[in-house]
Order: structure tokens, then sequence, then C-alpha cells
């Protein structure tokens, strides 16, 4: 033996050492398969069914035998009874009990199913047929190992309550299933049938754009300059053209810079990317939704996303009824959704909330101190603007429950908004709210190159004052806009959020197969 095989196999013993009496086992059944010449990670299987698919091939009350199916999945229940043995296979369609006998698979291959486990994954030939309880079933006439599970999945019970399966789930914490999304999803249907509604959710709002002429467009992720919101960005570097790079924290002003060049109508599904705190609704990586339309205002913005909300509830109302786990995942009751929304103006919403006429009259001081009785941190560093939106976070829309736009904001607060017809002091926008947080911010975009510059040139005071998530002057944008940009309305949707709402999930982790989490 040489130096290099014996230090493998010390370091395989070693391995094996620290693994508990459960994977060890499953380890010895490894090798054992291996001895017998079985093959236990395989290269493919010729599947001719779902599971789902299977069950339905025999119809209810028949008694005759079935037509043959090959199926495919994870041995999610397995029960020995000496010569037989009795298991159900999972898929992503659903499940299909397995019945194998001796005398039909024959000593050799009915010996090898010693060394199968709950979670192994394996594929199967055989015709259906019905057992005693009436149950689809395939008589198991060749199996073949596709891969081993070498770490058992935690997998509840499972109990018939008044005709209904209920699950209880060995697998409950919420921080370890968010880290291993990957057995969260095998061993919980409801988790697997939440993702697909969301998938539904985002084609469903696919389609409603495109039925509408706009146009899905892709914009840089890497940015020298960021912007189109306010938010602090992760920073990195390109080495060979040795300049600092910015994860886009909005899409708004490249899409923007498309409107300059002609595309009347365009959006964009994508990642943005904000370097903020982690909660219940906030996740550094999220999903945005942004659309444009030129010759169109936040008016016209305001009832396309009333319909498009509506639409997104009902492909996710769909999707969660034809699942067998619906009683799982509330879907958002339509009747909410029924348009139009009501509409709340941000200045005297906010000022009667905090019981004086105007809240653009209070000074620095008061309004701090209007901060930081609410127990807003490090009111001293804040600016004005950012203290008024603490005031309005606390006391207006937290208490939003069904949807609603909130509009007209003051100038300050808005950057990228066209001033409002008749009262300059503020800006044509407007954000919706429900259940306590924004789902969609939108304006009247800015077109005048001449007031986007004095504002981009007041947030870089700002930001040289302190303010973190103030933006920069960006000279390409203003030039796009000195070319000449029509008139637009422009919306922002986060889609986390929104699938949140729509299914009443309480935390944004849940609402994303993979969030950011600290280090194990």
């Amino acid at each position: 033996m040489t130096d290099q095989s014996q230090e493998a196999e010390s370091q395989e013993a070693e391995g094996r050492d620290d693994l508990n009496f459960v994977m060890l086992a499953r380890r010895e059944k490894l090798d054992a398969l291996v001895a017998q010449g079985v093959e236990p990670f395989a290269y493919g299987f010729e599947r001719t069914h779902f599971a789902a698919d299977a069950v339905a091939l025999l119809p209810e009350g028949s008694d005759a035998e079935g037509p043959v199916v090959r199926v495919a999945g994870r041995v999610v229940a397995w029960r020995a009874h000496g010569k037989t043995t009795f298991a159900h296979l999972g898929d992503g369609s659903g499940r299909i009990q397995l019945y194998f006998r001796k005398d039909g698979l024959g000593d050799a291959q009915f010996g090898l199913l010693d060394h199968y486990d709950l979670s192994d994954i394996i594929g199967v030939s055989g015709p259906l047929f019905r057992t005693r309880t009436g149950e689809v079933t395939v008589r198991v006439e060749r199996v073949q190992m596709l891969a081993k599970s070498l770490r058992p999945l935690p997998f509840g019970k499972e109990e018939v309550v008044d005709g209904k399966t209920v699950r209880h789930s060995a697998f409950s914490d919420g921080e370890m299933r968010s880290r291993q999304r990957y057995a969260d999803l095998a061993v919980h249907p409801e988790v697997r049938a939440l993702f697909r509604a969301r998938s539904k959710m985002t084609t469903s709002i696919r389609t409603f754009l495109d039925g509408r002429d706009f146009l899905e467009v892709e914009t840089p992720v890497l940015q020298p300059l960021y912007g189109g919101a306010a938010a602090k960005p992760f920073v990195t570097h390109h080495n060979a053209l040795d300049m600092p790079l910015f994860l886009r924290i909005a899409d708004e002003l490249y899409l923007k810079r498309l409107i300059v060049g002609g595309f009347d109508r365009v959006y964009e599904i994508g990642h943005d990317f904000r370097n903020e705190g982690i909660d219940r609704t906030h996740n550094p990586e999220f999903t945005m939704l942004e659309f444009y339309q030129a010759y169109a205002d936040y008016t016209d913005m305001m009832t396309l996303v009333e319909a498009l909300l509506i639409s997104a509830a009902g492909a996710v109302r769909d999707a969660l009824a034809g699942s067998d786990v619906s009683d799982a995942i509330p879907a958002r009751d339509q009747s909410v959704l029924a348009g139009p929304f009501p509409r709340l103006e941000w200045l005297p919403t906010l000022s009667q909330a905090l019981g004086v006429p105007d809240v653009t009259a209070l000074t620095d001081a008061e309004l701090r101190n209007a901060a930081e009785r609410i127990g807003v941190q490090n009111v001293g560093g804040l600016s004005r603007p950012k203290v008024m939106d603490e005031l309005f976070q606390f006391h207006v829309e937290s208490k939003i429950d069904r949807p609603t736009f909130v509009i007209d904001y003051p100038k300050e607060l808005s950057p990228l908004a066209k001033p409002k017809r008749g009262n300059p002091a503020l800006t044509e926008r407007f954000e919706l709210f429900a259940r306590g947080k924004e789902l969609a911010n939108a304006f009247s975009e800015l077109n005048d190159p001449i007031d986007q510059r004095a504002r981009f040139e007041a947030q870089a005071r700002l930001k040289a004052a302190g303010d973190e998530e103030a933006t920069n002057v960006d000279e390409d944008y203003l030039r796009a806009m000195e070319y000449g940009m029509p008139p637009t309305g422009g919306v922002g949707i986060g889609l986390d959020r929104l699938f949140m709402y729509l299914t009443d999930t309480q935390h944004i982790r849940d609402a994303i197969l993979f969030p950011t989490m600290r280090p194990e």
C-alpha cells in the first residue's frame, strides 16, 4: 500500500469516527451494496410517469390490474414484513405506494432491500393495482438504487384525521429550515407548494405586463455608480479595470435610460442588494419588479398596480387551490384586493397623527424630539427627511392593514419624482402599503434635467453630511435626460413582500428559497 493510499484510508477512518451511529450504519449499507455489485449513485432512470399521474391511471373502484409504470423518487415511508415490504415513494407531484414481494423480485433483489433506508432515491417498475384498502400501488418487478441517502431526512409523523392527512413536523426550527432549505423542501410538501405558488405569481406578472406591450429587459447588476433609491450599497472591486463597483440598489436609472432611448414600456424582474439589517421584512438580497411607461403619470400607474395585484393574487390562489396543502397556506381574501384602493395624502395624514397643523413647519429639533419619543436610535445623525420618514413609518405606515395608496410625498423625500401640479413642495409619488409594510413605490418620473441636477446635488450634500443612504450625482443619467425624456410613470414592487402579503407569510426568510444567513 502506498503512503498516499494509507493517508486516504486513515482520513476516511477518522471521518467515520465523527459520524453518529445512524449515519455510520448508512455508510455500512452503502459498502454492502457496492460489495454486491450495486452502483449506489446512478446516472439516470427512464421514468414514464410521475407519482400523481400513475395514481390517476387506475379508476376509482377498479379491481383490474393497471398498466406497467416506471416511477422514481424518494422513499418517504418503509414497512418491512418478512417476505413482503410496503413503501411510499414521493416525487414532485405527490406520492404512490410500492409493494415488494420476495417471490416477485427474487431472492437476490429482495435481499438488497435490507440495505435500503428512508430518504433513499430509487426507481421502480411494475403494474398498478389497488390494495384491499383501495390505495393505488405499484407491484414492484424491478427496483434500482438511484442515490443512497447517507444522512436521514427529518421526516415527521403523519396521521389521517377526519379524512385529511395531518403532518407532524420533525423539522420545526425556523432558522434551521431556512439554512437547510433542501431538507425543508424534501420533508414539507406545503413548502414546495408555497414556492410553486411564488413561481406562478411571477409568471402571472410577466404575462400581465407582456399583454400590455411592456418589454422585459436586463440592466447591470454591477454598476459604477449606484442610485434609484435611498440605501447603502455593497461595494466590490473590478481587478482588470482597477475600479470600484457597486451591486445595484435599484433598477430605476438604467430602465429610464431605455425610456430615453425609445422603448416606451419596459420592465425588469431581478435581484437588488442593499447593505442593511436583516429582520422580518428585510433581506440584503431581494427580488424587485420595476416597470416604466412613457406618456403616463402616477395616477395611470395606480390603476395599473391595482390590476396587477389582483392578477397576481388570483395566480397564487389558483396555485394553492390545486395543491393538497391548501389548508396550510391561506391565500389572501380576494375581496380585500378589490379596487379602487383607499388613498391617503402623506402630509395631512402624518400631521394629524402627530397632532400638529403641518409637520413640515416643525423645526429640526421638534422633529428629532418626536422621533426620540418613539424610540428612533441615533436621531442626531439622521437628516431631516430621514427623521420625517421614521415618524411616518411609526405613526402611519405600521397601522395600514388593507392595501392603501399613500400619495403626494414631500419633495425632499422623493429626489426622482416630478413636483405635484399645484403644489411644488410636494411630489407626484405614491407608495402602496398593506399589513403595515410597503409593497410598491411609484412616481410621475422627473424628466427635467435641470431640476434633477439640483436634487442630485442636494442629495450629495446630505451624503457629505453623513447620510449613508443619500445618492450621488449621476452625470451619465443627467446626460441621458438632456437628450429628452418623455413624461413617464414608474413603479417598483418588492416581490418578496408582495408574496408574503398574498400568502400571509410572517417572515421574509420563508418567502425566499435561500435567504441570507449568518455563518453556522
